[in-house]
This record gives structure tokens, C-alpha cells and sequence, in this order.
């Protein structure tokens, strides 16, 4: 896919160019020092601000929302631009809460954006059992015309069944993963999304062309930063991004 280009603005937030369509990934664009509630009594500060202001990212096709109800995947700024774009794709509890332009995609449901075949993965956002806890939340598959594989964004989700049905389902080119091993002091040892070693199992099974970690650093509730993401892997195996810089893979 050499017309894939990505730019990585912070935390999961990613600007996405292909085949002519311009996507971006769940908007974070406030500034650091807020904290923020993630529901029963877990909260967590964000640390690190955008590497490109909404207002430069020029015109948008369409909002890829993972999911709408945790501020470090949509925030009060990334809010504020939902209204200015065509469509926001998200999960169906997530359109109905947001209501407007947002469009609800159960796992393996598609919508075309331009010409890219938008299909939502499974994600879960949390130990089992947890979804009526934490939320729903998807990633995305991107396919566009006359492809045989897909650009494939994890979202928020732990290493579960769920996400390794993408490896049967799809080539994947390029994954782009949500990482950071998040955690609650209020609930411990409990994990709510992937650390590097989750990632390399899953790498093992998708066999992606690129590998790119993202969400792994500017939020307090990260335990895992870059150096454990990369000491799960061989070396050389990790694609990681500049904020700001546009990058062709």
C-alpha cells in the first residue's frame, strides 16, 4: 500500500491518507494536565498534549471513534470537531449516545467512506466479563479499492478471542496498535488493554507487512511505555511514529 500515510497526533489519535480519503482516529486534542474520570472511582491525568492542533488538520472524511465514553479516546477539543465532518463511525451504543452524524457499527458491519470499505473488529476493553463495566468498544478495518488486505486499527482491547478472529477474517498490511498495558490502582493487577507481550502474540498470528504501536504513552494510567513494547519484540519489527510527522509506509 504504498499510498499509506500516517500521521501520528497523540495518544490513539492518528491521521490516516489512503486512496484519497482523510481519516482520523478517535480525537484527543486537549491540552495536558486534566484529569479525567473513567467511571467507579478510576480516573487519569493526561500528561502530553497533541503534536498538531485540530484546526490544522485540514478537511476530514470521516472519524474513526473506537469508543466515545473514555477521554483519553475522545475528549472535550476532539468533541468539538465531531460536528464538522461527514460521518463518525462508532460502536452502536456510542452513535446513540452521540446522535447527529455518528453511525453505530456492530463487529464485522461495514460503511464505505470515499472509496475504503470500513469494517468493525471486535475489541474488549477489559478482563472477561467486563463490557457492561467498562463499555463497548471496536476497532476498524480499512480495505481500500482493489485490495486484498487491510490497514487494521486494534482499538482500546485486551488480547482476547475476539481479535485474533481479525487474523482469520483479513490480511492485514499494516496493524496499528493500541498498547500501554492500562491500568487502576483501584483495581490493581487488572489490564485493560495490551502490553508488548499480548501485541507479539498477535503479531504471530496476523503476520502484518507493519507494525505500529500507538496509545502507549501520555496518560498516567500507562504502565508500559515504548522500552517494554519493544523489548517483547525482535528488533526492527516495530514501525514507530514521530507525532506530527507525516509518514509514508
Amino acid at each position: 500500500m504504498n499510498d499509506l500515510r500516517i500521521t501520528h497526533i497523540g495518544g490513539p489519535t492518528t491521521l490516516i491518507e489512503l486512496a484519497g480519503v482523510r481519516l482520523l482516529t478517535d480525537p484527543t486534542f486537549d491540552e495536558p494536565g486534566r484529569r479525567y474520570s473513567f467511571g467507579l472511582g478510576t480516573s487519569s491525568v493526561k500528561t502530553a498534549g497533541p503534536a498538531v492542533a485540530a484546526g490544522e488538520l485540514g478537511p476530514i472524511d470521516a472519524v474513526l471513534l473506537t469508543h466515545d465514553h473514555h477521554g483519553d479516546n475522545l475528549d472535550g477539543a476532539g468533541r468539538a470537531l465531531l460536528p464538522s465532518v461527514p460521518v463518525v463511525l462508532t460502536t452502536v451504543s456510542g452513535a446513540r449516545r452521540l446522535g447527529g452524524n455518528a453511525t453505530g457499527l456492530a463487529p464485522w458491519r461495514s460503511a464505505g467512506v470515499g472509496e475504503i470499505e470500513v469494517t468493525a473488529t471486535p475489541a474488549r476493553h477489559g478482563p472477561p466479563l467486563s463490557r457492561p463495566i467498562v463499555g463497548e468498544a471496536i476497532g476498524f478495518a480499512l480495505r481500500p479499492p482493489g485490495s486484498t488486505s487491510v490497514i487494521w486499527i486494534s482499538g482500546d482491547t485486551v488480547l482476547f478471542g475476539g481479535v485474533r478472529q481479525v487474523a482469520s477474517r483479513f490480511t492485514v498490511d499494516t496493524a496499528i496498535l493500541h498498547l500501554g498495558e492500562v491500568r487502576f490502582g483501584l483495581t490493581g493487577p487488572i489490564s485493560y488493554t495490551m502490553n508488548g507481550r499480548d501485541a507479539a502474540r498477535l503479531v504471530e498470528s496476523l503476520r502484518p507487512r507493519k507494525v505500529v504501536p500507538v496509545h502507549y504513552e501520555g496518560w498516567s494510567h500507562f504502565h508500559e511505555g515504548r522500552a517494554g513494547v519493544e523489548d517483547a519484540f525482535p528488533p526492527g519489527t516495530l514501525t514507530w511514529l514521530t507525532p506530527g510527522v507525516p509518514t509514508t509506509l
